[in-house]
């Protein structure tokens, strides 16, 4: 049984006229009449009662008006699915991202994306340190990155976020809580609450500032999650030194107070260099047109040759 079989069939089941399913289909009469008498010796059944004045459905036709009908529209949808994935206007991407970003960049992302792509579907990855990432999108877990370069891996394309100043954490009873800024040299005789992980690039950043100001920072606590890091700054076990997507998290007792030097992190999106996804495509430039990445920005690329390399 072929698709355009059905396709006969339905047309003169619902019009109930062999000359009106013959215009639906814009076809002639006589080879329309001559595949549904094909298809009824191929089932084995009489499909319609005819007359020379009307033209019905015997039990068997309505049986099969049930499931033909079913087919189509399933075919239907399969071809809809298939030109909207074709064309990226659905689908599915899987969304990695820092703990930072889910609180200020994620919600932004997908807000473009609701509105310019409604059809696809974000899966959303976060609280991932920028190694894991890069690996995700190696290795097909991920299909966008949102972390902070450089990268590390060849392969992977990248755009810039947002450039991040510092500011600093510390609890509401230490000396310097308040309104005005901090200079790092003043954190000189602090203890300091870091993340404490493998390649973590807001470590990095901080320590070469912290270097930059004459010291190196005294590493005490650490901690894998922003929050965790935060509540033991609220402890007073020490302070903490962090991009401004901090101040998006509220914890009782700790104040964040901008850093006076001029230090910042970029926040990048990244993927793979040559992913074939049209909805990836179509996305990336929703992102750009809205004003959530910005082009043509060369980042670090930790000495890989990858053009607008995007770590945390």
């Amino acid at each position: 049984m072929e698709i355009r079989q059905l396709q006969y069939f339905v047309a003169v089941a619902q019009t109930r006229h062999f000359g009106r399913a013959a215009e639906r289909l814009h076809m002639a009469q006589s080879p329309l009449s001559q595949a549904i008498r094909q298809l009824e010796a191929q089932l084995g059944a009489t499909l319609f009662d005819r007359t020379t004045r009307r033209v019905e459905l015997t039990p068997a036709g309505e049986a099969l008006l049930l499931d033909a009908e079913r087919i189509l529209g399933s075919i239907e949808a399969a071809q809809t699915r298939v030109r909207l994935v074709g064309a990226g206007r659905t689908g599915l991407l899987r969304v990695g991202a820092t703990g930072l970003a889910a609180y200020r960049q994620l919600p932004q992302l997908a807000r473009i994306a609701t509105r310019e792509l409604p059809g696809l579907q974000l899966r959303f990855e976060p609280d991932l340190l920028t190694p894991a990432q890069e690996q995700a999108l190696e290795e097909d877990r991920i299909d966008l990155a949102v972390l902070r370069p450089p990268l590390r891996r060849a392969g992977l394309a990248s755009r810039l976020v947002a450039r991040e100043r510092l500011v600093v954490a510390v609890p509401q009873s230490h000396r310097l809580a308040g309104d005005e800024p901090v200079r790092l040299a003043e954190l000189r005789d602090e203890d300091f609450v870091v993340y404490g992980v493998p390649d973590s690039v807001v470590d990095g950043a901080v320590t070469q500032a912290c270097l930059s100001a004459g010291f190196l920072p005294r590493r005490v606590h650490a901690a894998a999650q922003t929050s965790i890091l935060l509540t033991l700054v609220a402890a007073g076990l020490g302070v903490a030194v962090l991009p401004e997507a901090a101040l998006a998290l509220r914890v009782q007792g700790v104040q964040l107070i901008p850093v006076a030097d001029e230090v910042s992190i970029d926040l990048a999106i990244a993927w793979r260099r040559e992913d074939p996804s049209p909805a990836l495509a179509r996305l990336l430039r929703a992102l750009e047109a809205n004003g959530f990445t910005t082009p043509d920005v060369d980042l670090p690329s930790a000495d890989l040759d990858v053009p607008l390399g995007g770590t945390r």
